[in-house]
């Protein structure tokens, strides 16, 4: 079944964790994708994964950060077809967090700009392809963490929290050029930034969720699948948590 035949996809932050399994996902179903990451080895590597398994992809160098290094991404894209059909915007900026009496300039300059400056800057920039074609699906990979208290994150929770806002305002703006605009929140996933399995952290986690374990990339990038697909056409200004129930609680 190939959900999304033909679309042309960029995905940020896709050289690993979340974003290489959206790429993947998304490539499976049909999609052209273009890896956007700054580890370029990582980067090429998904790429060539990708091709194993009889996929389109491609590699592209794109700081999110920089709008030069975006606008070039975007335009390598939509050379390929002329058009830009999905915007899964999944990089972010985690580090060392804190709470607010430690938390630090630099530590809200790069979740500022990565996680919130990077989603803008790759929107801004799709969307002249998406309003000529009149149609479009945009993701927005948020967190839990913008739905939920956490502890010693004020940084990257206020950046996360402005995502659903800025998910809701571009919603609104382009609703009627057919362009939808979502967020994902994943809860607790296992990745390379992962407590590992049996430490206290790792617990905590499973003892939140209502399922009673972390999820897998893969979890969410079947969820960021729907969202981008025609399967969620009546879909725009949501917000899904894949997050093991730890938001209904």
């Amino acid at each position: 079944m190939h959900r999304v035949q033909d679309k042309i996809a960029l995905v940020t932050g896709a050289a690993n964790g979340i974003g290489k399994a959206i790429a993947e996902r998304l490539a499976s179903e049909g999609a052209r994708v273009f890896v956007c990451d700054v580890e370029d080895a990582a980067g090429v590597e998904t790429v060539q994964g990708i091709r194993g398994r009889g996929g389109q992809a491609e590699y592209v160098h794109a700081d999110v950060a920089l709008q030069d290094d975006v606008a070039q991404a975007v335009a390598t894209a939509a050379a390929q077809a002329g058009r830009i059909d999905v915007l899964c915007n999944n990089a972010a900026y985690l580090g060392k967090v804190h709470a607010v009496l430690d938390s630090t300039g630099e530590e809200w300059d790069k979740c500022i700009k990565i996680a919130m400056m990077g989603t803008h800057y790759f929107t801004k920039a799709v969307l002249p392809y998406m309003i000529a074609q009149q149609s479009g699906s945009i993701v927005n990979v948020v967190s839990i963490q913008a739905l939920v208290g956490m502890m010693t994150s004020v940084a990257y929770t206020s950046t996360k929290a402005a995502l659903l806002g800025y998910t809701l305002s571009a919603a609104y703006d382009y609703g009627p050029q057919n362009i939808r605009v979502n967020s994902l929140c994943p809860g607790p996933i296992r990745t390379r930034v992962s407590p590992p399995p049996g430490s206290p952290h790792h617990k905590w986690q499973c003892d939140n969720t209502m399922l009673g374990r972390t999820g897998e990339p893969e979890e969410v990038a079947w969820a960021a699948l729907f969202l981008a697909s025609d399967e969620a056409s009546y879909i725009t200004g949501a917000t899904l948590p894949v997050d093991g129930g730890w938001t209904a609680k």
